[in-house]
């Protein structure tokens, strides 16, 4: 019975250490600061997984100035990561990205959006599963689709995959911004478990395919 128990909280230990699905005590909605001199910067919205490194993954590329996490997609206002994290509201964890288009065209996003990621994976990104973990590519407006479409069906039609693309594409209707712990998480955490064994290496990963599109103070 004790290797029984032993192993189980192993396991329990294991999942909590690599997953994005950790609790905080600390409720705060984000600052205001966050957003402060962003207003001239085009954005674009993505879901990939967890929101940890794909804030910080955008925030690494030129041309990004801010990466916000937040939730998209569902159907329930002013959601919590709790209330997403059931599954249940239909919210994806994403990022509210601020790009300058005059540094980086939506099209070299769209190319670090589906290269920090497993893109053939339905519904979850790594050990993150189920569909608040899902990823979809937000558009805001018909231009944006088009690119998104395109993108996508070329993926499909390249031969690299032995699966179809299972991003969502989607219209934004709301996003929510992620509580305050979240923001800059991995910079804020270096040292957390999730972090060192699977946000920091697969952002090595895409630094190491795509080192032209690095800021050079943002190499992991």
């Amino acid at each position: 019975m004790k290797s029984i128990a032993l192993l189980f909280f192993s396991t329990t230990l294991m999942i909590a250490l690599t997953s994005c699905a950790q609790k905080s005590e600390n409720k705060m909605m984000p600052s205001a600061e966050k957003k402060t001199d962003l207003a001239k910067y085009s954005k674009a919205y993505f879901a990939a997984g967890c929101f940890w490194h794909e804030e910080a993954l955008f925030e690494s590329v030129k041309g990004v100035k801010e990466a916000i996490s937040g939730y998209a997609g569902g159907t329930t206002s002013s959601p919590t990561y709790e209330d997403v994290e059931t599954g249940n509201t239909g919210h994806a964890e994403s990022v509210e990205v601020y790009y300058d288009p005059n540094q980086i065209s939506y099209q070299t996003l769209l190319t670090v959006y589906f290269a920090g990621q497993n893109p053939t994976q339905v519904n979850g990104q790594g050990p993150d599963l189920g569909t608040q973990y899902r990823s979809i590519a937000f558009y805001t407006n018909d231009n944006e689709k088009k690119e998104i479409v395109s993108y996508i069906h070329n993926m499909d039609a390249s031969g690299k995959y032995n699966a179809p693309i299972a991003a969502q594409v989607m219209p934004l209707k709301k996003f929510w911004p992620a509580e305050a712990y979240h923001q800059d998480y991995i910079s804020k955490n270096p040292d957390g478990g999730y972090v060192q064994n699977v946000s920091i290496p697969e952002i090595r990963e895409f630094q190491k395919e795509f080192p032209q599109l690095i800021k050079p103070d943002h190499k992991f």
